[in-house]
């Protein structure tokens, strides 16, 4: 069973499950991560939405080089959760399934795609500090502890 992470589910609430891949990005002892600006400002783990027909690995790829203008190497999957959530950039509440993989950054090929994010890097101490997804924090913290 996939954790829940976050709040729970609001009673008579309608959700739509809507997975996702988020990737850990450690390079020379700092982390690659997104702040995505509107409607809401947050600092995030890069990755996003699988679209239909893509496999999670796709997603994972296309979705970090949107996001940080990065190509990234042998991914590897940690771990999975699940978040109840309002999205009102699409007006939808979700459930997302998220899951987690590092990955290692090759290098920066492309400006980002995205208009809304910036990338950026932190030691791993500023990174969950200003992570601002429980789950994110959490599995960060949890590969953090195992190195």
């Amino acid at each position: 069973m996939i954790p829940r992470i976050g709040e729970p589910k609001l009673k008579g609430q309608k959700y739509t499950l809507r997975p996702g891949v988020y990737a850990i990005l450690p390079k020379a002892g700092k982390l690659l991560l997104t702040t995505q600006f509107g409607p809401e400002t947050e600092v995030q783990l890069p990755g996003g939405g699988i679209d239909s027909g893509e496999s999670s690995l796709q997603a994972l790829h296309r979705e970090v080089l949107e996001e940080t203008g990065w190509r990234i190497a042998r991914p590897r999957r940690i771990g999975a959760f699940r978040r109840f959530v309002y999205m009102p950039e699409y007006d939808l509440w979700a459930e997302k399934l998220c899951t987690i993989y590092v990955a290692h950054p090759v290098r920066k090929i492309a400006p980002i795609q995205e208009v809304e994010h910036i990338a950026h890097w932190a030691t791993p101490e500023a990174a969950l500090a200003t992570l601002d997804n429980d789950g994110d924090w959490v599995l960060l913290h949890r590969y953090l502890s195992g190195l």
